[in-house]
């Protein structure tokens, strides 16, 4: 792992995947763009199996939402390594997320502790 290091994840949110939140979440009706959970959780994905890996908890994320990620759109996260503390097992990681024309739906800062994934 250095700085710089990249991974990217796109996911394609369908009408389905809004009725199956709304029953998950207890809601009435189905959001009709992706809810800003999910993207989050595009962001967890990858931290907690792409960069930096399995092992990988979470200690704080600052996460500005900026626009709404439509439905039938595909979305790409990203999460880059901005800074590593291998002393103290700390990695800083900036995260955006951008539908497929290019709009930045969402942008802020990850840190996690890498401790047991062994590669710093």
């Amino acid at each position: 792992m250095k700085t710089g290091d990249i991974a990217e994840q796109s996911r394609r949110f369908t009408a389905q995947d809004m009725v199956d939140f709304a029953t998950l979440a207890g809601l009435n009706t189905a959001p009709d763009h992706v809810p800003e959970p999910l993207i989050a959780a595009l962001f967890s994905h990858l931290l907690g199996v792409e960069l930096p890996g399995p092992g990988t908890n979470y200690l704080k994320q600052d996460i500005r939402y900026l626009s709404a990620a439509p439905l039938e759109s595909t979305v790409t996260a990203r999460v880059e390594i901005t800074r590593l503390r291998p002393e103290k097992h700390l990695v800083d990681l900036w995260a955006t997320a951008r539908s497929e024309d290019g709009t930045l739906i969402a942008e802020g800062r990850a840190l996690v502790l890498a401790k047991d994934t062994g590669r710093l």
